[in-house]
């Protein structure tokens, strides 16, 4: 077992908090050299799900291009999932097991640029999910006619909890087929387009052509009926499906216009949607949902905002449906740029948290928008640092969701220009199309467009708990300010309004002053800054 001691900064004392980790872990988490030396090309995974003894079975075909010469090959499968065997051209080859990851040991030379592929056999009891999304694994569930209803969840604890493979996000597998023989009766629905269906044993074969992450990709077996509508986006017709338990057809019919409606928003601010090639799905599951690549998961209930509430306490939060909105808005953001450490998971939820004020304020206004983001603003809890810890599989905290949007829509005000607010976010997703990314290089393609050294601002906002204090004093008719309980090196343009008229100030942390017109009584900051006002 290996431990590591983390000394956080939070707020404005310090403390040392021991954070434990594991050998597992560490597989589980870092780029290890059984990992860095292939590159996942092609998956095949197919299965057989029996719903009424909770068991699977099949294989996975694992096609990788070889990097560099090595002879040991990583894969990881979570138990009481259990490895039959694996093989190479026919070949069954020896694997050294260590819990969750699996050693394979390679008898054919692996020579750079050849593309070889091993079959992994497999089966048994995958984990039952506790409380589906957070805590995933295979939802095992009854519709309202007692018939089986199941869906797979994963992010998190790893898609190695149901399926051998490549369990770390920095590769995506190219392309993917996806075969699940289901009970009788009953249809699955997984990622991208249904390419065939063998009858006779109930065989839905499901073909994804665009890169997909591990977590993505899902399996959603049950009593369902489909229909669809014809969407023309930005690069042309998009083909936008729907799969839901026959008894809620009429209900879903109307509740699911929020779908074009989200196309046209997020095409909008974050450009093409990303996975034509592989429509756009929304299937309902017996939770709550969860944006699995081009087969987003629905389980609102047919209610406006999240489970009925909103989120910002505004009002705004139940004029759409959260999970269609915030679960699509991962196409962009989480599908289409994908974190390559769980450390830098607020990549995907601080923007899409973002994405629910902009789909407000493209179909209500920047005011309805703005509101919004303040609303939610009193759900941060400033517990600990946004970002967590590399190569240990480990996420920061739950403030990637509202602070993490706060961060993104304070940028938005200093930018001052949502034109070009609206370029920025749509270059992310052409630079960083169907790519793995760093914080790091976000920060830098940002910084780029803005023309400023963006470094402290997201070391303020995702590396401390800090929140920018902006302190004043005022002597007459001139205006002193600072900002407190920063880093180093910290400032941030910020607009106030003296008697209704706005003034830019860019306070750092050490004392300026300018002399003024107007009543300084009057002075107000613009509430769109994420920061905290000591007068």
């Amino acid at each position: 077992m290996n431990k590591l001691l983390v000394a956080f900064t939070l707020g404005i004392f310090t403390f040392s908090q021991a954070q434990t980790f594991t050998e597992q872990d560490t597989l589980r988490g870092s780029i290890t050299p059984e990992r860095e030396w292939w590159d996942l090309n092609y998956y095949h995974l197919d299965i057989d799900v029996n719903a009424d003894d909770k068991f699977i079975s099949g294989c996975n075909t694992i096609r990788y291009k070889v990097l560099k010469p090595h002879q040991v090959l990583q894969v990881d499968l979570q138990p009481p999932l259990r490895i039959e065997k694996v093989t190479q051209d026919g070949v069954e080859l020896e694997v050294t097991n260590n819990i969750n990851a699996h050693f394979i040991q390679l008898t054919k030379p692996q020579k750079v640029g050849e593309l070889n592929e091993v079959v992994v056999t497999y089966s048994g009891h995958p984990k039952e999910a506790v409380n589906a999304p957070w805590d995933g694994g295979f939802s095992w569930k009854k519709d309202a006619n007692g018939k089986d209803f199941v869906a797979t969840s994963c992010q998190g604890l790893g898609a190695s909890v149901w399926w051998p493979n490549k369990d770390h996000m920095y590769d995506e597998v190219d392309s993917m087929l996806i075969s699940v023989k289901a009970p009788k009766g009953l249809m699955n629905v997984s990622n991208g387009r249904l390419r065939s269906i063998d009858k006779e044993t109930n065989t839905y074969n499901w073909f994804v052509s665009n890169p997909i992450n591990n977590y993505g990709v899902n399996v959603n077996i049950g009593d369902y009926i489909h229909f669809d509508e014809i969407y023309q986006g930005e690069k042309g017709v998009l083909d936008m499906d729907y799969y839901v338990l026959k008894d809620n057809l009429e209900k879903a019919e109307v509740h699911f216009k929020d779908a074009p409606k989200m196309m046209q928003a997020f095409e909008y601010w974050f450009g093409p949607y990303p996975f034509y090639e592989d429509s756009f799905k929304l299937v309902e599951v017996p939770y709550l949902g969860m944006e699995h690549q081009s087969s987003v998961t629905y389980g609102n209930q047919y209610k406006k905002g999240y489970l009925g509430r909103d989120l910002s306490g505004t009002g705004w939060g139940l004029k759409f449906d959260f999970i269609i909105i915030h679960e699509a808005g991962h196409e962009w953001f989480a599908n289409n740029i994908t974190y390559k450490d769980a450390a830098d998971m607020w990549v995907h939820e601080g923007f899409t948290c973002y994405s629910e004020s902009l789909f407000l304020d493209y179909h209500y206004g920047t005011e309805a928008a703005n509101a919004y983001v303040q609303g939610i603003r009193n759900n941060i809890r400033n517990d600990k640092p946004i970002i967590g810890i590399y190569n240990v599989n480990h996420e920061g905290s739950g403030d990637m969701y509202y602070k993490g949007s706060n961060t993104l829509h304070t940028l938005r005000q200093v930018v001052n220009d949502d034109r070009k607010w609206r370029t920025i976010l749509r270059g992310l997703n052409s630079e960083f199309y169907h790519k793995t990314v760093t914080t790091d290089e976000i920060e830098k393609v940002i910084g780029i467009e803005m023309k400023r050294d963006l470094k402290p601002f997201f070391d303020q906002y995702l590396r401390t708990t800090k929140i920018p204090v902006f302190e004043y004093k005022v002597k007459g008719k001139k205006l002193s300010y600072r900002f407190t309980n920063t880093v180093e090196n910290f400032t941030l343009p910020i607009k106030v309004y003296i008697d209704d008229i706005p003034v830019w100030l860019e306070p750092s942390n050490e004392w300026q002053s300018e002399k003024m017109k107007g009543s300084f009584e009057n002075l107000r900051v613009d509430p769109n800054f994420y920061i905290e006002i000591n007068p």
